[in-house]
């Protein structure tokens, strides 16, 4: 029977250090966001949403009429997903669809009056997250902001190579 050797692993390189997986950003974004989703569904269970659907909702409660197209973009998903989502809120009576009278092109979103109603069961939601995560609401402000000026960064950067 061969022998095997326990090789000692080479030190890494400084180079090398920022390979690791615990040094990416991009892991601890998407890991993070896993996490965030995992913590939101038995939050949005109640309301009988899912994340993406709250997301949606979200938008809706700031604005009560929107495009869809609109919408995508504050939302940076395309038609393709952002269709199914909408259908299901719309056979849960949380919103309406409807062509926009000026432009028959456009479709619009609106609220229902159970979903301005369904903003109030939302409230509570926040502050259980701030909870969760151990931070205050001004701190997890702060992250949130400070995430927006990454993505902003990143993008300007992937639209000016």
């Amino acid at each position: 029977m061969p022998m095997t050797r326990n090789k000692t692993p080479a030190t890494p390189s400084a180079d090398e250090e920022w390979l690791r997986l615990d040094r990416q950003l991009c892991f601890a974004l998407y890991s993070s966001s896993l996490a965030m989703t995992k913590l939101y569904k038995p939050l949005l269970a109640p309301l009988g949403l899912t994340y993406p659907q709250y997301l949606v909702m979200l938008v809706l409660w700031e604005s009560d009429v929107l495009s869809v197209s609109a919408l995508g973009q504050r939302l940076s998903l395309d038609s393709g997903t952002l269709t199914p989502l909408l259908k299901r809120l719309e056979a849960a009576e949380l919103i309406q669809r409807q062509r926009a009278l000026d432009d028959e092109r456009r479709v619009d979103i609106s609220l229902t009056r159970a979903g301005h109603l369904l903003k109030k069961k939302a409230l509570n939601i926040p502050p259980q997250l701030a909870c969760a995560a151990a931070c205050s609401i001004e701190e997890l402000a702060s992250l949130t902001r400070r995430l927006h000026e990454l993505r902003a960064q990143l993008s300007n950067a992937t639209s000016n190579p």
